[in-house]
């Protein structure tokens, strides 16, 4: 949908940085919760946080002071900084941008209700559409092809970028403006006008597959779009609640990232216990690990695609590496990169990179991604279907 799932375009990409503010959150949020997973350092108050981001960003801070000494845009000038950095997931944001982010992370977003995807014949295609949300209103379903936002042709846009002009990113667009687009149903094109809304996510889907959904044996899919406050411990309810001897399937396919603190939690219904991920802030190694009492007996495979980002990776690695999950798809996005926040003069945000994480057994994630024990470019949840299958967890 055009929520935190899928909502990172050009500039949406770096959002996918702040919005995940990932190991931000697991020093702070986390901590401030009580689920800081045990091995991790203690976490330093927000204050200290946004001192010890500053310390790397100090030519960011400075520029953003100076022009707001001068009366000029503390933001303006601190953009111009970071892009000078060449910190490829460096971002700056305005507060209201800021608080938008801290919304998503909470499972709420502006856009129409459209979650999209890139198509067989490469067109981009309609993937889900929120139920009761614009898209929905205006008779938009899955299958549908999207041809135009705005009158401009999207036909080879990246699929990213398409969701982005549907939220209005660019333009900084609120809940209640219009975008226009151009649906094609089979050889029928047509135009709506949707009013973007204030929608809230349900991160994670669960239901059953295989030909007999009512076979208590049958294998459960768990879709989890993004990892929003409380997806992990939704993870793990839906683990709990499969039938005996039913296996597996998490599709992590799309998923842009989210909290680490919930990929951990995620992970935690498949382990017992034992490392998830190390990283590094300002050089300072840390871990992640996983709570005991996961179903470690239990088939599983995960789906994974492009999409795969940041804290679904960070998952991903973690069971593929420690030998639970079978991984089937394609190579996954590679963002494995660690922001935090810093405030800057004049009220802004900056999320600057500090440091990267690894899978435990030591692969860097950034720029390379995770490849799938069993790569597949199409047909992917039917090859998955039966890879779990021959792991005896039904379907």
């Amino acid at each position: 949908m055009s929520g935190p799932a899928q909502c990172f375009g050009p500039r949406g990409v770096r959002r996918g940085a702040a919005l995940t503010l990932v190991f931000a959150s697991v020093l702070a949020t986390a901590a401030a919760t009580g689920s800081l997973p045990r091995g991790g350092s203690k976490s330093p108050d927000p204050a200290t946080r946004y001192v010890a981001s500053a310390v790397d960003g100090d030519e960011v801070a400075d520029a953003a002071a100076r022009a707001v000494a001068d009366g000029k845009s503390g933001k303006e000038a601190a953009e111009e900084a970071v892009s000078r950095s060449g910190d490829r997931w460096g971002a700056v944001y305005d507060e209201r941008q800021y608080e938008e982010f801290e919304q998503a992370l909470g499972g709420s977003y502006t856009g129409v209700g459209i979650s999209a995807r890139r198509s067989a014949e490469g067109l981009v295609e309609v993937a889900r559409v929120q139920p009761g949300g614009p898209a929905d209103r205006a008779g938009v379903e899955p299958g549908d092809l999207l041809r135009t936002v705005d009158g401009h042709r999207i036909d080879r846009r990246p699929v990213a970028e398409v969701v982005a002009l549907l939220r209005g990113d660019r333009t900084e667009a609120s809940a209640g403006t219009a975008v226009v687009l151009g649906v094609q149903r089979g050889a029928v094109l047509r135009t709506e006008t949707l009013r973007r809304a204030t929608l809230t996510t349900e991160p994670v889907t669960v239901r059953r597959i295989g030909p007999k959904p009512s076979d208590p044996s049958e294998a459960v899919l768990i879709e989890v779009d993004s990892f929003t406050k409380g997806s992990g411990d939704r993870v793990r309810h839906a683990v709990r609640d499969a039938p005996a001897g039913a296996g597996v399937l998490l599709d992590l396919r799309g998923n842009s990232g989210g909290l680490v603190t919930e990929a951990v939690t995620a992970a935690s219904a498949f382990l017992d216990g034992g490392l998830v991920a190390t990283y590094d802030v300002h050089g300072e190694q840390r871990a992640l690990y996983a709570q005991p009492g996961g179903d470690t007996a239990r088939p599983l495979v995960v789906l994974v695609d492009g999409g795969t980002m940041s804290a679904a990776e960070l998952l991903t690695g973690a069971l593929q590496d420690r030998g639970r999950a079978v991984t089937v798809g394609s190579r996954t996005f590679g963002k494995g990169s660690v922001q935090m926040p810093s405030k800057l003069p004049g009220g802004s945000v900056a999320e600057l990179t500090v440091g990267h994480y690894r899978t435990p057994a030591g692969r860097g994630v950034d720029g390379r991604g995770i490849t799938p024990d069993l790569a597949v470019s199409s047909g992917a949840e039917q090859r998955a279907e039966t890879v779990l299958s021959g792991l005896g967890g039904g379907s």
